[in-house]
């Protein structure tokens, strides 16, 4: 039996980049990557990686082509394929939404006609939703440019994703309802074997290393001995500063400590406060509580 993970991810975009980023830095060490290269092993043979389309990642899954996959919450609820979202990422977080023309003297779904054309790339969670608020909705599924349909006169409104609304507001639509929140996930096929549940508890624990250590910092410091229970105040660490003796100096001692990145300045100037000095800040790459 073949032990290798198969992962699933994005062919191309910012999101296939990231997600590459994140798991060389993890340590899975792929070799590069070629723009025509549909799959690779890494080096030690453990892991496989899948570039295919994001929208068809949960039916991979499915397929038992490959067993985990990074893709979005929206494209999971839209395929209907069962699958476990082992975990959550903070990164391309967006809405889906219901939106008009600005000029339409509507503010909220309940106003639209009872009978209406939608223009989506998502026509199974758009049926769905207008089915649920009563209204009979025409969905013509568009493959992209979804937000210039509604000045075409090709439909009455849109069902599309959004993260900032900009797109939305350059083409005169304005939101009137928000259907579902969406971000990165990482997910796994159902029937997942023993022991490629335990290879993806080691690699999620791996991912999570980095993603942690991204947020922090090491701060290295000479401090007055009699200062210590202070420091500890203001520089908890992961649970308390690692403390050596200076060499020769019995009056200071050296603390090494992670510290949160945005507190990095105000834990210098507290340093500084109580006599503190050669104060080094490394980044971190990877971070096991």
């Amino acid at each position: 039996m073949n032990n290798m993970l198969k992962i699933a991810i994005p062919n191309k975009g910012r999101l296939s980049n990231k997600i590459y980023e994140l798991l060389n830095a993890a340590g899975l060490k792929f070799e590069s990557k070629d723009e025509r290269c549909l799959k690779i092993d890494s080096k030690d043979k453990s892991f496989q990686l899948i570039f295919v389309r994001a929208a068809d990642i949960p039916n991979f899954l499915d397929s038992k082509v490959a067993d985990i996959g990074f893709t979005g919450k929206d494209i999971i609820a839209e395929k209907e394929v069962k699958v476990d979202i082992v975990k959550e990422f903070d990164f391309d977080k967006c809405n889906m939404v219901v939106a008009i023309k600005e000029s339409e003297n509507i503010e909220d779904v309940s106003q639209l006609k009872e009978e209406l054309t939608v223009a989506t790339s998502f026509p199974n969670i758009a049926k769905k939703y207008f089915d649920k608020i009563g209204k009979k909705a025409k969905i013509s599924q568009i493959s992209g440019a979804v937000e210039i349909t509604p000045s075409l006169g090709f439909c009455d409104c849109i069902v599309d994703i959004t993260s900032t609304g900009t797109t939305l507001k350059s083409n005169r639509l304005k939101i009137i309802d928000k259907i579902l929140s969406s971000s990165t996930v990482l997910c796994a096929r159902c029937d997942l074997e023993k022991e490629k549940q335990l290879k993806l508890r080691s690699f999620i624990r791996a991912l999570d290393s980095v993603l942690d250590a991204k947020a922090k910092k090491y701060l290295m410091a000479h401090i007055p001995k009699d200062k210590i229970n202070e420091v500890k105040s203001f520089l908890p660490g992961l649970s308390s500063p690692t403390v050596i003796p200076l060499h020769n100096n019995p009056d200071k001692v050296v603390i090494h400590v992670v510290v949160d990145k945005d507190k990095v300045y105000s834990a210098i100037d507290n340093l500084k406060q109580i006599g503190g000095g050669g104060i080094l800040i490394l980044s971190v790459d990877q971070m096991v509580e």
